[in-house]
């Protein structure tokens, strides 16, 4: 995971749903189309939730992982 590049990121720890979502959607309009966003969340419906995001808006989720109960994800702006 510490070699992933990203572009920009999204700290949504401590946050229950559905604000990391919400904050997802304000937040990847500030990443280039093709640019990756780095979320830290700790709520484990966004284990659902930002799936369910990058395939109802076109984003690629490149790659998801948990560790110490945090969840980390990176997400390829679509078009």
């Amino acid at each position: 995971m510490d070699t992933i590049k990203f572009d920009g990121e999204l700290d949504a720890r401590g946050l229950y749903c559905p604000e990391p979502v919400m904050l997802l959607h304000n937040r990847i309009t500030d990443v280039p189309v093709g640019g990756v966003l780095k979320v830290t969340a700790t709520d484990p419906s966004t284990t659902r939730d930002i799936p369910r995001f990058c395939q109802f808006l076109n984003h690629a989720l490149e790659h998801s992982e948990e560790s110490g109960g945090e969840f980390f994800y990176f997400i390829r702006r679509g078009s």
